[in-house]
């Protein structure tokens, strides 16, 4: 997967003389290309001279280039047709969608994508928290469309068995449209898988099917199984009993990338004449996910240890606000070597490494979802300074945090997207 390593620029460039008109060509019926296009809007203001050709009906989407006076195209690819038309009609294209479609990785066409496997691995390590041995992964069925769908299930197995866990995975062989016989076989897999059981739906919407089958099993969510989806689709999410946990998409920031590489290559084309013969190669940019939303169908701790449940549950509540590995060894009256031996058997990973975690998804949660000064947020997630703070983002998450909040709001950064730069 190749990642762009240009650095972004910090404003737009200067106004030209007459507007550009670029037409936004997705499904507006998707809640990711909806941010997608909700992403190119914020960059069209900023630029200032942009107007954004858009058509939410579906059979309306696409202008009629014959006689149409736009001046390029941000298009989703996953529709194969879509993406044939807009390259044959000759105007500057930047694709965007899931990698499927009509997306050809040889081809000369700008490309934004997510990034699959990082959403994937931010879900297994969620569900990993919970101390679970066993997981399953819940995907649609193969065609050229769902190449993402296969992405995130091979990323999310092999994230599982690189920690020592089981994992089933089920690739649907239904539609939705088939709901009595999607329901049946989903209610098959779910009654054979051990409890408790941590599943991945490869998006929100196939989250939900598990949740409702689950309800009609009297399997209890999260205890018996706890489920992740992806999107972060409010409506989905909210709506659903419990609440649905899932990997936030940085879609708005698609959006973005996709607008800012179509501004560049009209200005490259405008200059043209003074530089004939130089050809830039196309770029694949792949934006990271902003990462989990945690919600109650993923609120479980399944640990059969009572001594190492509780020091898990003051972990969850206390590590924010100095709790110490001291601490804990007072209360467990245990000694240190101990502690540590019973609670990596069961977790699978050290307290110290345990508290960081925590420490680090609060920091991230009040990065991108307030507007506090790092300085603030630091002591809050319990960190000692903003530097360590910046050094553990970009370890653990490829970003500085003030980038971290840049991107959540759907802006373009001035750090390169590939995390070993």
């Amino acid at each position: 997967m190749v990642r762009s390593t240009r650095t972004r620029q910090a404003q737009p460039p200067e106004r030209r003389h007459d507007d550009a008109l670029v037409a936004v060509v997705v499904d507006f019926s998707s809640p990711y290309d909806r941010a997608i296009a909700l992403g190119a809007a914020q960059y069209a203001r900023e630029r200032g001279d942009w107007r954004l050709y858009v058509e939410e009906e579906q059979n309306r989407r696409l202008p009629d280039f014959k006689d149409w006076p736009g001046e390029g195209i941000i298009a989703s690819f996953d529709d194969a047709e879509v993406a044939r038309a807009v390259m044959a009609s000759g105007l500057p294209v930047v694709g965007v969608g899931g990698g499927g479609g009509g997306f050809d990785p040889a081809s000369s066409i700008p490309y934004v994508d997510t990034d699959n496997e990082r959403i994937a691995c931010l879900a297994a390590e969620h569900l990993l928290d919970r101390a679970l041995e066993h997981f399953g992964f819940y995907g649609l069925p193969s065609s050229p469309i769902t190449v993402w769908s296969e992405a995130r299930c091979d990323a999310y197995v092999g994230r599982i068995k690189a920690a020592g866990r089981s994992c089933a995975p089920l690739i649907a062989r239904h539609e939705a449209t088939q709901w009595m016989l999607l329901q049946a076989e989903l209610g098959a897999w779910l009654e054979a898988l051990p409890k408790p059981v941590g599943i991945m739906a490869c998006d929100d919407v196939r989250a939900r099917h598990v949740l409702e089958v689950c309800r009609a099993l009297s399997l209890r969510v999260p205890h018996d199984v706890a489920v992740i989806g992806v999107d972060d689709d409010e409506f989905v999410c909210e709506l659903t009993d419990p609440p649905l946990s899932s990997v936030a998409q940085a879609a708005r920031r698609v959006g973005y990338e996709a607008a800012r590489l179509l501004d560049e290559i009209l200005r490259q084309k405008q200059s043209c004449s003074s530089s004939a013969g130089s050809t830039a190669q196309p770029a694949r940019i792949v934006v990271p996910p902003i990462g989990v939303v945690p919600r109650r169908s993923t609120d479980t701790m399944a640990v059969s240890d009572p001594l190492i449940a509780r020091a898990i549950q003051r972990i969850r509540e206390q590590a924010t606000r100095g709790l110490t590995i001291a601490d804990l060894v007072n209360e467990s009256r245990l000694s240190r070597w101990q502690l540590e031996e019973r609670f990596r058997r069961a977790v699978g990973r050290s307290i110290h490494d345990d508290m960081l975690r925590v420490r680090l998804e609060e920091a991230r949660r009040l990065v991108t979802t307030t507007t506090l000064p790092m300085k603030s947020i630091t002591p809050r997630a319990g960190l000692r300074s903003v530097a360590y703070m910046t050094t553990l983002f970009r370890r653990h998450f490829g970003m500085p945090p003030a980038a971290m909040r840049v991107a959540s709001r759907g802006r373009a950064s001035s750090t390169p997207l590939n995390p070993e730069t």
